[in-house]
């Protein structure tokens, strides 16, 4: 919540933010909430964090006990890095570390507020966010592990940056709630308890829901999602969220593997667990259509998301199958491990009939795409006009989507023999650009259109780091509720 310039007596810590200066670490802003940090307070603040070292760098904690003059215990100050780079971005990242590191706190309160509200209570949000439902009480987080109870921001008046404040937390209700769906393990997260929790959140939001199982699905055609789909016990499903705000419409697709084993064509053994986020696109884009409604986007955002699980079994596809996409495409299935194209196609046609203005699809899709561009930096491809419109907002919001390029000599490599394509190239190079060149070929005609590869920016294997935690991150939420907002706008 925010509120104007009074800490109460229920205040544990004080979260202030520091800039680095040619005289020392100074707070930020300088000018706002006289009425907490007067210029005496200010004063002693400075001279104590000199004392300890600190020196404001970029997300650096400093934790000092209160000085006289604040009905505080203590304060945490946290770099905000140089004031002449300072942006929303860093002030997120900032925010994100203070949250995490407010563990076993119960009421604290912030200037960061001062600086950038939405930033900042995103940052506190996510940074702060943590996922134990299948902790027993052997390992359950101690007291003093708990995330902080409540975070409060410090505003000029009452009533300010109320719009911002409820953009922010929605927002980031939503990444969380994609980083809840990555994070639950395959075992209790499978294509019909995905379909269904979708579809319960969607219905609360008062949404409209098609699910197809796998009966339907087979009576309907969609021979990539049954293809992946037919080699586990667990049938597959498809899921239709509609969110109708206006004419114009955009189709949001999410890659849903619940969990991938490779099937017949198996990946090593070493850190196949993380395979658990393979349905991070569907995650994200799932989070994303409920976000568009609750903020009443004037736009109509259906979300259309393929879920399956890619085992190996007696009914597995095999390498050298043919299925049939949705729509009537003939694929041979040179590589079981390919699978999200596979799904992702269907989806895509099936979108397509709805006659999208706008038609993104998300998906971890490839190992190639962690190979050129690291874990941090989705990759986006598509018509170029959006592509380069979608890379742009990404990087504004701090998700950092690169726009890569879709080369005309790749597509004939994903020939077939026998079928109308192969779902790989019979060589490793460009690896991700493929993947997208094959789902090109089930964009409809004349809509524009961004695939977007989040393979390594889904899912940290890491340490944490701003306000991301190991696990499930929620990427891209953010960006494709900003796209969104775009399209709105227009």
């Amino acid at each position: 919540m925010a509120r104007t310039v009074d800490i109460g007596a229920d205040t544990d810590v004080l979260v202030i933010g520091l800039v680095t200066t040619d005289d020392g670490p100074a707070v930020a802003p300088d000018d706002a909430f006289d009425d907490v940090l007067s210029a005496e307070v200010r004063a002693a603040l400075a001279e104590q964090l000199r004392a300890v070292g600190a020196k404001g760098k970029a997300e650096e904690l400093t934790r000092i006990p209160a000085p006289a003059g604040l009905d505080v215990t203590s304060v945490l100050a946290v770099g905000l890095g140089s004031a002449d780079k300072l942006d929303a971005e860093q002030i997120r990242k900032s925010a994100g570390v203070a949250g995490r590191a407010l563990a076993g706190v119960g009421t604290a309160v912030t200037t960061l507020s001062g600086l950038d509200l939405g930033a900042a209570a995103e940052g506190f949000y996510l940074g702060a966010y943590t996922f134990t439902p299948f902790r027993s009480g052997k390992s359950a987080p101690k007291p003093d592990e708990q995330p902080v109870r409540r975070v409060e921001f410090l505003v000029p008046e009452p009533g300010f940056g109320e719009e911002a404040l409820f953009r922010a937390q929605s927002t980031a209700e939503a990444v969380a709630t994609a980083r809840d769906f990555v994070n639950t393990p395959p075992s209790h997260l499978y294509p019909a308890e995905f379909a269904a929790r979708a579809q319960q959140l969607a219905e609360a939001a008062g949404l409209e829901v098609e699910v197809l199982d796998e009966k339907a699905l087979e009576a309907q055609g969609f021979g990539g999602i049954l293809g992946v789909g037919k080699g586990s016990s667990r049938p597959p499903r498809l899921i239709r969220i509609t969110h109708r705000g206006g004419a114009k419409k955009v189709a949001l697709i999410g890659k849903g593997i619940t969990f991938d084993t490779g099937g017949i064509s198996i990946k090593p053994a070493a850190n196949m667990e993380n395979m658990t986020s393979d349905m991070g696109g569907a995650a994200a884009v799932i989070a994303t259509v409920l976000l568009a409604a609750r903020l009443s986007l004037p736009i109509t955002v259906t979300a259309t998301v393929p879920m399956a699980e890619n085992m190996p079994s007696a009914t597995a596809q095999r390498p050298g199958d043919v299925l049939t996409q949705y729509g009537g495409t003939t694929v041979e299935v040179i590589n079981t491990d390919a699978e999200g194209r596979l799904i992702l196609a269907d989806a895509m046609v099936r979108a397509g009939e709805d006659e999208p203005d706008y038609l993104i699809d998300v998906a971890t899709l490839t190992g190639a795409q962690l190979v050129a561009l690291g874990t941090r930096t989705p990759g986006v491809m598509g018509t170029d006009e959006f592509r380069d419109r979608v890379a742009r907002v990404s990087q504004e919001v701090g998700e950092n989507g690169w726009a890569m390029p879709l080369p005309a000599e790749l597509r004939a490599d994903l020939n077939s023999k026998i079928a109308d394509l192969a779902n790989v190239t019979p060589h490793r190079n460009g690896g991700m650009l493929a993947a997208g060149l094959y789902l090109k070929e089930f964009v409809p005609e004349g809509v524009q259109w961004a695939h977007l590869d989040v393979a390594g920016p889904a899912y940290n294997t890491g340490g944490p780091f701003g306000y991301i935690g190991k696990g499930g991150t929620g990427v891209p939420v953010r960006t494709l509720i900003a796209v969104l907002d775009d399209i709105a706008a227009e």
